[in-house]
């Protein structure tokens, strides 16, 4: 998967903080209190992230309401799967990134991992 360019990061980072659909205008108007960036701009990198299928789009009216397809969670997952994959040894690089990683970090990656194998197992999942 190819890493999103800085302004598509910069319009889904807004819609994924937002968690609603949201116009062309909105994001438009949000970006515009750090910086100045055309309708026109935001519009057509809007409707690329709709033909890469990072967006789905419904209308309101006369306008477009754009919503992720994906959440951040799982476009960072995607980076990190793409990013194992760039080694030729899977298992070194996986360890060396555990390495770097915090005591909360490790324990949610340990209830992950228990939470998926309950459900490779089909095992129901107690609170947790």
């Amino acid at each position: 998967m190819r890493r999103l360019g800085d302004l598509e990061a910069e319009i889904m980072d807004r819609l994924w903080k937002w968690e609603r659909p949201a116009t062309v205008r909105e994001v438009v108007d949000d970006i515009n209190n750090d910086r100045e960036l055309a309708y026109t701009t935001v519009m057509t990198v809007a409707n690329i992230l709709y033909q890469k299928g990072w967006l789905v789009r419904t209308k309101q009216g006369r306008a477009w309401l754009y919503t992720p397809v994906r959440s951040r969670e799982a476009y960072s997952a995607a980076l990190m799967e793409d990013a194992l994959g760039a080694s030729e040894d899977r298992s070194a690089a996986l360890a060396h990134f555990v390495e770097g990683m915090t005591d909360d970090e490790v324990a949610a990656l340990r209830k992950a991992l228990r939470d998926s194998d309950a459900g490779r197992r089909g095992e129901s999942r107690g609170p947790g």
